[in-house]
């Protein structure tokens, strides 16, 4: 079985849940930005959680397939049509040979996960099928999928047509949106006054928002307490000699603009960091919009901690349903 790309989206590519152990080489973690929504998509057309779906941004592809199929969206708002008829976003659905699954205008979120039955089986690459397309590693060809492509797709599972994941599990961004954050190693390079400053001002995404990193404005100019740069970091008060970036690490060039770093990411550099956004709060910055009014909310690691098993709990929910 195929799928055929009649229109590809905006920006569409092969994503599963990564290729963690290859960050010290400088190769990021990859993956889908909501690994929720795309777990959820998987488990309901039958597939294991961290199969191989499309995830678009903003525009939706058209997609023709050559077998009947389950198939399931997740993510974002976007609706969802067969053949012109609507489909319900979180069910499983199906698609006939020969029928086009397309989408509407986006009208919530940023981003969809669309999962078929035996999932985009496309090549591993360093264990995992995800699109890395700025290092040319993964997906289809190692880019976004193209007019004209046509995508294998494994074997299929078992799945129950209409089976769907409540809202109550559908976890998105508020408004405005609240993303938790972990003060980090480089907290006393800024002064206390700007460090109060940057959780209590309301931040708005910036059109600058992909794969690699979302930045955000508005808010306002840090302040660095005064020091004598070390050796090879430059005159800027931002700038350190060279450190690793965690995930979710958010840097702030010049002090100015917030940069949080996503699953494309570099895995190091010389920016000091801020802090870091809690891991169960990284699935809702890849729905954010630009221009998304945000919060920063400081918590400590005990909240982080307690967070984590809060949204391992609801992944647990989902899979309780199959």
């Amino acid at each position: 079985m195929a799928i055929k790309v009649q229109h590809p989206g905006l920006a569409t590519t092969v994503q599963d849940l990564g290729r963690p152990g290859y960050f010290h080489l400088g190769i990021p973690l990859g993956g889908a930005m909501d690994r929720l929504a795309l777990k959820a998509a998987n488990l309901l057309v039958g597939n294991e959680e961290g199969a191989a779906g499309l995830e678009a941004v903003f525009v939706g592809p058209k997609l023709e397939f050559t077998e009947d199929a389950m198939v399931a969206v997740t993510g974002a708002e976007m609706p969802i049509r067969v053949d012109g008829e609507e489909k319900p976003g979180w069910t499983a659905f199906k698609v006939k040979a020969g029928q086009v699954l397309s989408f509407d205008f986006l009208k919530t979120g940023a981003r969809i996960y669309i999962a078929a039955s035996g999932g985009i089986d496309v090549p591993l690459a360093l264990g995992s099928r995800s699109t890395y397309a700025i290092g040319a590693l993964g997906g289809f060809k190692g880019r976004p999928i193209a007019a004209g492509d046509e995508l294998p797709v494994g074997v299929a599972g078992t799945a129950v047509e209409g089976k769907s994941i409540p809202e109550a599990l559908r976890r998105r961004p508020g408004m405005p949106a609240e993303l938790r954050v972990l003060p980090g190693l480089y907290w006393h390079r800024i002064t206390e006054e700007s460090g109060n400053n940057f959780f209590e001002d309301t931040w708005k995404v910036a059109p600058e928002a992909d794969r690699m990193g979302y930045r955000f404005r508005g808010g306002r100019k840090l302040d660095f307490v005064p020091r004598t740069p070390p050796f090879g970091a430059g005159s800027d008060p931002s700038n350190i000699v060279d450190s690793c970036y965690p995930y979710g690490s958010i840097q702030v060039p010049g002090g100015t603009e917030p940069i949080i770093l996503h699953r494309d990411a570099v895995s190091g550099g010389g920016y000091f960091m801020l802090g870091t956004v809690i891991s169960a709060d990284m699935d809702l910055i890849g729905q954010l919009q630009p221009h998304t009014p945000t919060r920063f909310v400081k918590v400590d690691m005990e909240t982080a901690l307690s967070a984590r098993k809060e949204r391992a709990a609801l992944i647990n929910q989902i899979r309780n349903l199959f």
